[in-house]
């Protein structure tokens, strides 16, 4: 199975794609959608270089499905805005290729990579380069992407055997109850 990896970002969006085969993960192809050809204001353009450079991404190497990044709330509510903007552009290119998209955690993600959910940017990339035997650490954004699906690769077959055996819903991200977000 090919698996796409997302790191959504406005400026730049990391992308890493493997082939999982049981256990074995190998190495296909990662690297960056950047959006600096557009001006900094140009929110509507940026978000279409995204979308068309996942797309080309996809027509490219095939994948078979897709793991993205979930975004929680950060200090600045309109870096959270915008980021969740650029995730939308992202899931948008994905879906528009029919793929099937699962969304993880950074934190699981790293607990799936590096073996803890506080691991550092530095510590994805060396277990990154060891998981795929690369000869060097890949950049972070597209170190993160890779990691994304190698969660994917680890966690994707035990919940397709869950999904045999009992229907698998959604969960919300916040549930609005009385005017509070839980």
């Amino acid at each position: 199975m090919r698996i796409l990896g997302i790191d959504p970002g406005l400026a730049t969006t990391g992308f890493g794609l493997i082939d999982a085969d049981g256990q074995r993960l190998a190495y296909v192809a990662s690297g960056t959608v950047r959006t600096k050809e557009a001006a900094l204001g140009d929110l509507p353009g940026r978000l279409k270089i995204l979308f068309d450079g996942i797309r080309e991404v996809v027509d490219t190497y095939q994948p078979d499905c897709a793991s993205v990044e979930i975004v929680f709330v950060n200090v600045n509510p309109q870096s959270t805005l915008l980021l969740g903007q650029a995730r939308g552009a992202a899931l948008t290119a994905l879906v528009s290729k029919d793929l099937a998209v699962t969304e993880y955690t950074a934190l699981q993600m790293k607990k799936a990579v590096v073996g803890h959910g506080q691991a550092r940017k530095a510590q994805v990339q060396e277990m990154v380069k060891r998981l795929l035997n690369l000869a060097a650490a890949p950049p972070q954004d597209a170190a993160d992407a890779l990691g994304l699906a190698i969660a994917h690769a680890h966690a994707g077959a035990s919940m397709a055997a869950l999904g045999k055996v009992t229907e698998l819903t959604r969960r919300q991200h916040a549930h609005f109850r009385g005017g509070r977000v839980y």
